[in-house]
C-alpha cells in the first residue's frame, strides 16, 4: 500500500476532550506540514477549556503494543511524545523505542495542565529522566517544566534558564529547547542547546494573549519537519514559525490588529 511509504509521525500522548491541547492538536499540526500520523493513547481526560476533570491512564503493555503496531504498519520518521501520566507507561514507552533507536523522538515533557492540574505522577519525574531523555533527540520544556525537572526554583533569567538547561542537558537527551513562553519581556525566546554547540536563539514577539496546546503544536511540528529529513535547527525554526502564525491568526479572528517588527531568524515571514 502507498500508504505505508508515507512518512508518519508516531504520537503518544493523551487524549483532550476539549480539542484545545494533546493529541488533537498534535494531529492538527503534523497534517499542516502535510504528513501523517498513527497513535499511541497513554490517557483518556476529561477536561473543558478551563479545567481536568479526570484522567484514566491506560495499560502500560497497552501503550506499547499500540506503538509496536503503529511501527509494523507505518513508515515512521519521527516520534512525538506528550502526555505520560505515569512512571510505568514511562517504562513501556522507553522500551519500545530501545528497540527503536533509527527513529528520532521528540519529547514533550507534559507535567502539569494549563490550569495546574498534574498530568504526570511526582514519582515518574525521576524515570523519565533516567529511562527515557536519553532515547531522545530533543526535549521541550517550558520555564516551570525545565525547573521541575531539576527540581529547583522557576529561572528568573536567561542566565537561570541556560544554567538549568545545561543541568537537564546531562540527564542524557541529544539536545534540549529551553521554550520562553512563560518568561516576561516583549519577546519570546526559545533556545536550542546541544552538547559542544553554542546555544541558538529562536525570537518572535511576545502576545498578551494566551493560547493553550502550543507546546503540543511545537513539539509535534519539530516531530513534523524530523519525519521529512529536515535538520533539527530547520525543525525548530519552522515549528516556532508555525506556532507564532497560529497564535496570530487566533488573535486577528478576536480582531486584534498585529503589526510584529521582522526579526532576524523569520526575515521573510512576519509583515
Amino acid at each position: 500500500m502507498a500508504l505505508r511509504r508515507e512518512p508518519h509521525v508516531l504520537v503518544v500522548g493523551g487524549s483532550d476532550s476539549s480539542g484545545g491541547a494533546g493529541i488533537a492538536r498534535d494531529l492538527e499540526a503534523i497534517s499542516s506540514f502535510g504528513v501523517r500520523s498513527c497513535l499511541a493513547v497513554t490517557a483518556l481526560t476529561v477536561q473543558t477549556h478551563e479545567a481536568v476533570q479526570e484522567i484514566h491512564p491506560m495499560q502500560p503493555g497497552l501503550v506499547a503494543d499500540q506503538m509496536r503496531a503503529a511501527l509494523q504498519a507505518n513508515k515512521v520518521g519521527a516520534v512525538k511524545i506528550g502526555m505520560l501520566a505515569t512512571a510505568e507507561i514511562v517504562f513501556a514507552v522507553a522500551s519500545v523505542l530501545r528497540d527503536n533507536p533509527q527513529v528520532p523522538t521528540v519529547l514533550d515533557p507534559v507535567l502539569a495542565s494549563t490550569s495546574g492540574r498534574a498530568l504526570l505522577e511526582a514519582d515518574a519525574i525521576a524515570a523519565m529522566k533516567r529511562d527515557l531523555m536519553p532515547l531522545c533527540c530533543i526535549v521541550t520544556p517550558n520555564l516551570p517544566e525545565l525547573a521541575l525537572l531539576i527540581g529547583s526554583e522557576l529561572a528568573v533569567d536567561e542566565n537561570g534558564a541556560l544554567q538549568q538547561g545545561q543541568r537537564l542537558l546531562a540527564a542524557g537527551p541529544q539536545a534540549l529547547l529551553i521554550k520562553g513562553g512563560h518568561a516576561s519581556g516583549p519577546r519570546s525566546t526559545d533556545i536550542l542547546l546541544r552538547s559542544g554547540h553554542e546555544p541558538i536563539r529562536f525570537d518572535a514577539p511576545r502576545f498578551a494573549t494566551s493560547m493553550r496546546g502550543t507546546g503540543c503544536m511545537l513539539a509535534s511540528a519539530i516531530a513534523a519537519r524530523l519525519a521529512n529529513a529536515r535538520s533539527l535547527e530547520d525543525g525548530v525554526r519552522e515549528g516556532k514559525l508555525f506556532v507564532f502564525e497560529k497564535i496570530q491568526k487566533c488573535r486577528l479572528n478576536n480582531r486584534n490588529v498585529l503589526r510584529p517588527a521582522r526579526q532576524a531568524h523569520f526575515p521573510e515571514s512576519f509583515p
